[in-house]
């Protein structure tokens, strides 16, 4: 008999780290992060974390126009929820990052909960100058923050709140989840928030269980067991590990080759799709139910994709 709790899958489709060059199968062009993110959704996905590249170089950006050809190309194919990414890279401006939230109306969108070091400079020097873009792009990071003051997070926060937009708050360190209790307290958030756990990043909490829990008794002594629905994610070889100590303490699951290229060690994954059906197995060993996309609209009090703008 299955437990009444249910968890839901997110897939992580490309996120701005990595390289195709690092991975043949990581999706780049809208088309092939449409077909990915429908592929994900069939294994089990109700969620599609959504960011945009260029086409040609792989190189992240903002652009509307892709953005609003995978939002739609997703949506016109099955019943998945997209969160539109608005982190982008610390070496976008504010109002680069705001434009998709404003333009699509999206039933979701990611907010980074305050400023950080990302500091992947050290990376650089082990890739290759064929590599491209990413060479100096990672050098880059290790000179500037990724900056979240929090004027910027209050004119998110207020966009999002604008278009019926909820805000996914990524949770890189505890001392977040301080920023996200102020914006509950002053109204300008309505509890329950939705909290996304990431652990592994450099310049963020180091990814073991014990972190993980820390987190979560975190987020319940500053917003209340009742005041947030949690989610986390692990990057690289934590990926999975950490996904099946989430499903086990009662949260959800973010996976996808944006937070990790590979399925287990050495082994790359061919698409985000083997690493949801590799969580479904988790949460099937341990009878949890995955919940539909309607279900989790309902949990999560979205306004659905039929409101999203894509004209």
């Amino acid at each position: 008999m299955k437990q009444n709790r249910k968890a839901f899958i997110t897939a992580e489709i490309t996120g701005v780290m990595y390289s195709s060059r690092m991975s043949p199968y990581l999706p780049v062009t809208p088309q092939q992060i449409i077909d990915d993110a429908v592929r994900s959704y069939e294994a089990g996905a109700s969620v599609a974390h959504i960011h945009t590249r260029n086409p040609s170089t792989g190189e992240p950006d903002a652009d509307i126009a892709q953005m609003r050809e995978i939002v739609g190309g997703i949506q016109r194919r099955c019943d998945m929820i997209v969160c539109v990414g608005s982190g982008g890279s610390q070496t976008m401006s504010p109002e680069e990052r705001l434009t998709a939230i404003s333009k699509l109306q999206p039933e979701m969108a990611d907010c980074n909960a305050d400023s950080m070091n990302v500091a992947l400079s050290d990376v650089s020097e082990k890739i290759l100058a064929g590599f491209g873009w990413r060479k100096p792009y990672f050098r880059e990071t290790g000179g500037c923050a990724f900056t979240n003051a929090c004027a910027n997070m209050e004119l998110f926060v207020r966009a999002m709140n604008t278009n019926e937009t909820r805000p996914q708050f990524e949770i890189y360190d505890p001392g977040m989840l301080n920023n996200v209790a102020c914006f509950v307290k002053s109204g300008i958030v309505k509890s329950p928030v939705y909290l996304q756990f990431v652990l592994g990043v450099q310049g963020g909490i180091p990814a073991s269980v014990k972190n993980l829990l820390f987190l979560k008794e975190t987020a319940d002594l500053l917003l209340g067991e009742s005041g947030y629905i949690w989610c986390a994610a692990a990057v690289g070889r934590h990926q999975l590990p950490m996904a099946a100590a989430a499903l086990a303490m009662g949260g959800n699951v973010r996976v996808g080759l944006g937070d990790s290229l590979y399925l287990r060690a050495h082994v790359l994954a061919q698409s985000n799709a083997e690493q949801v059906t590799a969580v479904r197995s988790i949460a099937d060993a341990l009878d949890i139910e995955l919940a539909v996309p309607s279900e989790v609209r309902s949990i999560l009090g979205l306004k659905g994709s039929d409101q999203v703008v894509l004209t």
